[in-house]
């Protein structure tokens, strides 16, 4: 699936703002990939303090961000129906490039192993082509 069909990613995930870090999926295998984006807007509250003076995406928000879509992913399975996908560890997480107030991170996440009870990912987080961040999510299903 692909760009308008799909739904927006507050209809499929449980965050809400200000912690939303997904505006939309522009394509969605259930359970195998997704792609994605987030638009930093500079008036997000961490820039203020994350630096002043240079205001730079935290990584841990890149990760965040990765790990929406590929929630995203996961939920859109029939295999997860009635689960929640929560955070299990990130492996290997690498930061390339400083991520400006105002650019948009394309995301993308690939499922490497999905079951009903965990799962495993990578993702790698780009800004005009150019990689921002690359890791490894692991995650556990719970009962929502």
């Amino acid at each position: 699936m692909s760009g308008a069909s799909l739904p927006a990613p507050a209809s499929v995930l449980p965050h809400r703002p200000p912690f939303l870090l997904l505006d939309e999926v522009t394509l969605l295998v259930p359970g195998e990939r997704a792609e994605g984006s987030w638009r930093t807007t500079g008036s997000e509250t961490f820039f203020a303090g994350h630096f002043p003076g240079r205001p730079t995406l935290p990584g841990v928000l890149m990760t965040e961000a990765l790990a929406q879509l590929g929630a995203y992913a996961v939920l859109s399975d029939e295999r997860l129906t009635g689960r929640l996908p929560l955070f299990g560890g990130i492996d290997g997480a690498r930061f390339r490039r400083q991520v400006l107030p105002g650019e948009r991170l394309d995301l993308r996440v690939e499922v490497l192993r999905l079951s009903a009870r965990a799962g495993r990912a990578a993702g790698e987080a780009t800004v005009d082509g150019a990689v921002a961040c690359t890791c490894e999510l692991m995650f556990v299903a719970v009962p929502a």
